[in-house]
Formats: structure tokens, C-alpha cells, sequence
């Protein structure tokens, strides 16, 4: 009977040990031992990774290490190493290890080595931004993995559903969140802005679940979604346990996460060499009361367009509307502010009779027709072509054209356009017929007279002589007249202001005038100039 006794004892003493022990196993089993067979990999492992691996940043800032590429073998560890290491990464979000998390790894570390030494390149310039802004919210700054899920880091990244930017915000959710959608801006590919707007998106979602598994994948396919799978699953409130329940493009999104931590982090140990970029990771941003194209920028300022537009990839049609209800950010590499500063009036009025109007389209095909209203004329180069004979059959120089595309030497390809100014075609392509010119040349006492008989389209008397001087300048457009009165500048010469035309653009074609000059000469508080108007242009 004592002995009974014992045993029943010592069973009610070990029950409380077994019940721990196999709530443990279940625990472990949701979480640790789960396996998926009908993996749906994200939208950005599989789509735009060419486009990625070819982008302008990588050809431009690219310094690859050509040996440790050609030498890189993937490892394959026990998983006992894999436990080991998710472990021991520093993060507040728990990292668990199964089948699904490791078929992710393998994902990362064999098929997509290149798109992760990309990757890798380009957080550095990235995560600083992710960082800043999950820091402020107050949230893991592990977190900065999940553009990489979402978008390989592309800030220009398009999904099939029209999800956008580096945190792919569906346009909805980015005005409810309070971003700005519109023609001309696209605050979800701004890598500042949408960080900060993911962070709070983010904050709200964790206070929902009290959750980062959850949270997470909420980010994915919406708390409505989460919320179905926890009542379908009898109300668990497990990411691991409600997996089954998720749409299928949801269920991988965690364990991507963890995979995507685990490669940022232990790259080195799969041999994976990083492509390491001489981005300007100096920047500074200016805010922008005008309405600027980012071409003027670019041209004034000798900045490649393609670095102006990854550094401002918001501005749709690269035009900063800083004319319109409140001021524009405008990022640039930290030593060309000072500069842009310094020059602002001259890039705003830069071509401004181009970029400063409400629409500004290219044309597609090649024409030269209308060639007195100024704009760019498109050309599509044939084999055996080259830049000194387009130069020649333009009438323009190699120089120009070499500016104009932006081109770094005379090597040009079959099938590609080359922009050309169309002011310049005009002048050679314009046919020469002598016409009696608009105004006259006269010779006067007082050049005020002329230039307010000219405004108001009032010709003045002619001679016969002045008539044939006046002919041999029309096909500049210019008409000259003597200025005995004012000894500094012995001539003047009047041009009319064509489409196209700015004072920087009309200064360049007379030796020693400059812009400040001639907005001395002609009264003018700034640069803008209208079609039609006739300016004074001093002989120095």
C-alpha cells in the first residue's frame, strides 16, 4: 500500500513536467519545424532583378571585385550553424529557424548572389534612411531589411498591383498614410519620406497585434487579411500557427525577413562579395520655392541626369514644382549645394522658354520642322554614322552634341537618338531667301527711341542702305545701330527673342557679353525673357 502510494505521488509530481515538456514540443514544432512545399517567392525576387543588376548606379559607381566574384562558392552548413547564428544576431524581432526560413537562405545565397551583392552595395546609402527614420519612430532598426523583401531596394520598383517605391505603398494606403500621389510627384518613391510613413505604418500595426511577426506580415497583405487567418485558425494570435490560414504570397513574407537578416549579416560566410558603390553618400537637401526641371540642374550644374533623378526619384517628369502650395525638397551631393545656391537665378532661367512651361514633351521621332520656336530635335543614328558628321550636317559641334546626350567620349551606337538643339538646326536648315527685315536699321541719336519703336512694332523711315545692312544680319536675327552717345559700347545690336531663346543661350553668342550685361544694357531686373521681345546687345 506505502508503495502505491509512491507512485502515485512521484506521477502527480513529474505530470507538471511532462504538460511543460510537450507544450515546449508543440511550440517548436509551429514555429521551428514548419514546412511549406507551395513556396510563393516576392514580387521583387523574381521581377526587375535584370533591370536592377543594369541599372545607371552600377555601371556609373560600380567597383567590383572581378577575382572574388569569379572565385565565389556558395557554403552549405548544418543547420545546427543556422540556429546558432539567428540566434546571435543583435535584434529585438525573434529569428526562428525551419524549412521554409532555410529554403529562403539557400534562395539568397545560390540563386540571387548577385542581386545580394548589389544589395549590399546599395544600403549604403539606403539604410542610413531606414535607420533615421525607425529610430525616431522608437521601433527595431532589424526592420531596415524589409525594402529588400519589398523591393530589392529599387526606389523606382513597380509591382504588379501597382504597389511603388521602396516600401511599395499601393496608392490608397499612401494618401490615407498622408503621402502625396499626383502627375508631377510621387512621394512613395521618396526614399525620406515613404521611410518615415512606413515607420509610423508600422508603429500602428505592431499596436494592433502586440506582435512583429504579425505586424509584419499585416505590412504585406493588410490587417484584414491577418485578422480572416486568426479566426479561421480558432483565434491563435501565432504568426506560425496562423500560417496555413495567410494567402499564399504572405506566407513567405516572415521568412524572407529572416533570411534577408541573416544574408545582410553573415554574406561573408557564403562568400558572397559585395559590389561596393562610389555613390555620394554625402548628401544635402535644398528646399525649393520655384518651379525647376531637373535638367536645368543637371546642365548648369554639370550633374549627370541619371544621379540627379536616383537622388530625386519623387519627381515623376523630373520637375520640382516648387511653385506650388508649399516649398520642395531638391537632394543634391553634398558639394554641389553651396553651388546651386550660388547660381539658383541662372538655373531657374536656364532654357526656361523649354522647362519652365506647364508641359514639356519630347518629341519621339526626328523633325525640324518649325525650327525658329526653339526645342530639341531627335535624331536616330544609322550605322556608319558619327558625331563629327551629324555635327556637320546639323551645323553644330561635337562639343554640343557630346553635352546635349551627355556623352563622356565620340563613340556613338546604330539605333540610338542624339538630341540635337533645334535653334541650331534652324540655322542650318533654314532656307536663305533675303526678306525686308521686321526692324530696320537706322542710324539714331537716341537708341531709346528705336527699341520703344521696335516693342510696339512702329518701323521707323528707311534708307536703301539701311535696308541692305539690315539684310546681310537676318539670318541672326540681329539688327544693328550706332550708339554715338554712350562711348563704353560703340554699336548695338537688336535681337528678337525666338522660342527657346534665354539670356544666358543669347549671351553665349557674342564674344565678352554676359548675362549680367545685357540685364544692365536692356533694364531688366531678371532673366526671364518673352517671345518677341527685342533686347539691346552691346559690341565689346
Amino acid at each position: 500500500m506505502q508503495r502505491k502510494v509512491l507512485v502515485f505521488l512521484f506521477s502527480i509530481c513529474l505530470f507538471p513536467v511532462w504538460g511543460t515538456t510537450d507544450q515546449t514540443q508543440r511550440i517548436k514544432t509551429a514555429k521551428d519545424t514548419i514546412s511549406d512545399q507551395e513556396i510563393v517567392l516576392p514580387e521583387s525576387l523574381e521581377a526587375n532583378v535584370d533591370s536592377l543588376l543594369s541599372s545607371w548606379y552600377l555601371k556609373k559607381y560600380a567597383i567590383i571585385d572581378e577575382n572574388c566574384i569569379r572565385s565565389s562558392v556558395n557554403i552549405d552548413y548544418p543547420d545546427s550553424v543556422y540556429i546558432q547564428r539567428l540566434a546571435a544576431l543583435p535584434t529585438i524581432i525573434e529569428m526562428p529557424y525551419n524549412q521554409v526560413v532555410k529554403s529562403y537562405i539557400t534562395l539568397y545565397t545560390e540563386k540571387r548572389r548577385e542581386l545580394v551583392e548589389t544589395m549590399i552595395g546599395l544600403s549604403a546609402y539606403y539604410f542610413p534612411i531606414f535607420e533615421q527614420a525607425l529610430e525616431k519612430a522608437g521601433l527595431p532598426l532589424e526592420l531596415k531589411y524589409l525594402p529588400i523583401i519589398e523591393s530589392a531596394l529599387r526606389p523606382d520598383a513597380v509591382s504588379r498591383a501597382g504597389a511603388t517605391g521602396l516600401w511599395q505603398f499601393m496608392i490608397g494606403t499612401a494618401k490615407l498614410l498622408g503621402l502625396e500621389v499626383n502627375s508631377l510627384v510621387d512621394e512613395r518613391r521618396d526614399p525620406i519620406r515613404a521611410s518615415e510613413t512606413a515607420a509610423r505604418y508600422l508603429k500602428e500595426l505592431y499596436d494592433i497585434y502586440q506582435d512583429w511577426p504579425l505586424a509584419i506580415a499585416s505590412y504585406n497583405c493588410g490587417p484584414g487579411n491577418v485578422n480572416k487567418a486568426i479566426r479561421r485558425s480558432g483565434g491563435k494570435k501565432d504568426y506560425w500557427e496562423i500560417y496555413n490560414y495567410l494567402p499564399k504570397e504572405t506566407r513567405g513574407y516572415v521568412p524572407a525577413f529572416i533570411a534577408a537578416n541573416y544574408v545582410m549579416h553573415y554574406y561573408q560566410e557564403h562568400n558572397i562579395c559585395p559590389v561596393l558603390t562610389d555613390l555620394p553618400l554625402t548628401t544635402d537637401t535644398i528646399q525649393v520655392d520655384e518651379r525647376i526641371h531637373l535638367k536645368q540642374v543637371a546642365d548648369v550644374l554639370q550633374i549627370p541626369m541619371e544621379l540627379l533623378r536616383g537622388l530625386n526619384p519623387q519627381y515623376r517628369r523630373d520637375i520640382v514644382p516648387g511653385d506650388t502650395a508649399h516649398l520642395r525638397p531638391l537632394c543634391l551631393p553634398t558639394q554641389q549645394t553651396y553651388a546651386f545656391i550660388d547660381v539658383k537665378d541662372s538655373i531657374v532661367n536656364y532654357q526656361s522658354e523649354i522647362y519652365g512651361r506647364r508641359t514639356t514633351v519630347e518629341p519621339t521621332n526626328y523633325y525640324a520642322s518649325s525650327a525658329s520656336s526653339g526645342g530639341w530635335v531627335y535624331h536616330r543614328i544609322k550605322k556608319g554614322e558619327t558625331l563629327s558628321v551629324l555635327a556637320n550636317r546639323y551645323g553644330v559641334s561635337v562639343r554640343n552634341l557630346r553635352k546635349w546626350n551627355n556623352l563622356r567620349s565620340n563613340n556613338i551606337v546604330a539605333g540610338r537618338r542624339l538630341k540635337v538643339y533645334r535653334t541650331a538646326v534652324a540655322q542650318k536648315t533654314a532656307p536663305k531667301k533675303v526678306e525686308k527685315a521686321e526692324t530696320p536699321v537706322v542710324e539714331i541719336k537716341d537708341t531709346t527711341a528705336l527699341a520703344q519703336n521696335v516693342s510696339k512694332n512702329v518701323k521707323p523711315e528707311t534708307t536703301s542702305a539701311s535696308v541692305e545692312s539690315t539684310q546681310k544680319s537676318t539670318q541672326k536675327n540681329v539688327t544693328v545701330a550706332r550708339n554715338p552717345r554712350n562711348p563704353a559700347y560703340d554699336r548695338y545690336h537688336y535681337h528678337k527673342v525666338v522660342r527657346g531663346e534665354s539670356l544666358w543661350l543669347i549671351s553665349q553668342r557674342f564674344p565678352g557679353v554676359t548675362t549680367d550685361l545685357l540685364k544692365k544694357v536692356n533694364n531688366l531686373r531678371s532673366s526671364s525673357l518673352k517671345v518677341g521681345q527685342v533686347i539691346k546687345i552691346p559690341e565689346v
